[in-house]
C-alpha cells in the first residue's frame, strides 16, 4: 500500500515535492499533465501553488487531485 502523503509544495517550475507518512520525500513533474482537461486549470499558476494535503492526497480545489500513488511510484526521490 502506498503510504499517504503529509506534506506538499508547489513550486513554479509546476513540479510538486511530497512527502510521505514514511518520511520519503518524491519530486513530481506535472508539466507533461496539464494539457489533460482533468489538470488544465493548474496551468494557472495562481491555482497551481494552492496545492494542499486533504487525506493523504494533493488537492487543489473539489474538482483537481493528485493520487498518493502516482506521486510515490512515479515520482522522483528528491533530497
Amino acid at each position: 500500500m502506498t503510504p499517504d502523503v503529509v506534506k506538499v509544495v508547489a513550486t513554479p517550475d509546476y513540479s510538486i515535492v511530497a512527502e510521505f507518512e514514511t518520511g520519503e520525500v518524491r519530486r513530481f513533474d506535472m508539466r507533461p499533465y496539464l494539457d489533460f482537461p482533468a489538470y488544465a486549470a493548474l496551468k494557472e499558476p495562481g491555482l497551481f501553488m494552492r496545492a494542499h494535503v486533504e487525506y493523504g492526497t494533493v488537492v487543489w480545489n473539489d474538482e483537481i487531485d493528485l493520487s498518493p500513488d502516482k506521486l510515490y511510484l512515479r515520482g522522483l526521490a528528491a533530497t
